[in-house]
């Protein structure tokens, strides 16, 4: 029997609302085995590992069929505890760490918008292109519509909630600062905002916001580097993370 993994044309959206269908994730996930968002693990292993250590515990918000979970853990993060919003992603995670022996590594289907966990539990929270789902229908990227704001809100402050006092959260992401800091410095958050760049000839984001370290000065810290817009040469991009991003900067 044939068991390739599908073509990435099976699982590609006619357009990009389509991220926001809950049914559209189950039907991808139901199909795809593993696919990596805005690079892999080894494209910004050195800027993770300056935050997270084996004593860490960490939550990743939108785990899908990311490999991610399992390089932390064999980069010796032992206490890893994955959610995604869709029952078969989960399910396949589950059954995938099992067949690798990485049984200590939880898996939960959980909304991140409501998360079913304490206050304080985690040294880490971590998302990679998992916010940016909710600005693929945000209008204009410098005054997003109020639904989104609301949504991209809510998260924040799961996050906030979940972290311990000193605890880190790292975002992964096409989001330019300028286009970020507006929710990052909400007057609610406690957190300092940084963040470094990664890539070739296209830049994608990587925030650390520190938890319990926000002051003035922490609010505009972020690598000396012009902001790129899209770039012109597009052979570093995955096709599909080219469709997300033109669609979240022209809409």
């Amino acid at each position: 029997m044939d068991r390739r993994e599908p073509e990435k044309t099976d699982v590609l959206p006619s357009t990009a609302l389509a991220y926001l269908d809950r049914n559209y994730w189950d039907k991808r996930f139901a199909q795809e085995e593993h696919y990596e968002w805005f690079k892999d693990y080894s494209h910004f292993r050195h800027l993770l590992q300056q935050h997270i250590t084996p004593n860490s515990s960490v939550l990743e918000l939108g785990c899908g069929n990311s490999q991610l979970c399992e390089e932390l853990y064999r980069d010796g993060i032992t206490e890893l505890t994955c959610i995604d919003l869709s029952p078969i992603a989960v399910d396949k995670m589950k059954q995938r760490l099992i067949n690798k022996g990485y049984k200590e590594i939880k898996v939960l289907e959980a909304d991140m918008l409501d998360l079913p966990i304490e206050d304080g539990c985690f040294d880490v929270v971590i998302e990679k292109g998992t916010m940016d789902v909710l600005f693929v229908d945000s209008g204009d990227p410098w005054n997003p519509h109020p639904a989104t704001v609301e949504k991209v809100m809510k998260m924040l402050h799961e996050i906030h909630r979940v972290l311990k006092p000193e605890g880190i959260f790292i975002s992964i992401t096409f989001g330019q600062p300028h286009f970020r800091r507006r929710f990052f410095n909400h007057p609610e958050f406690t957190w300092s905002v940084e963040w470094n760049t990664f890539g070739e000839t296209f830049h994608y984001f990587l925030y650390i916001l520190k938890k319990g370290q926000r002051s003035s000065e922490s609010e505009e810290c972020g690598e000396k580097t012009s902001i790129p817009s899209i770039s012109l040469y597009h052979d570093e991009l995955e096709g599909e993370d080219y469709l997300f991003r033109t669609n979240i900067d022209e809409m």
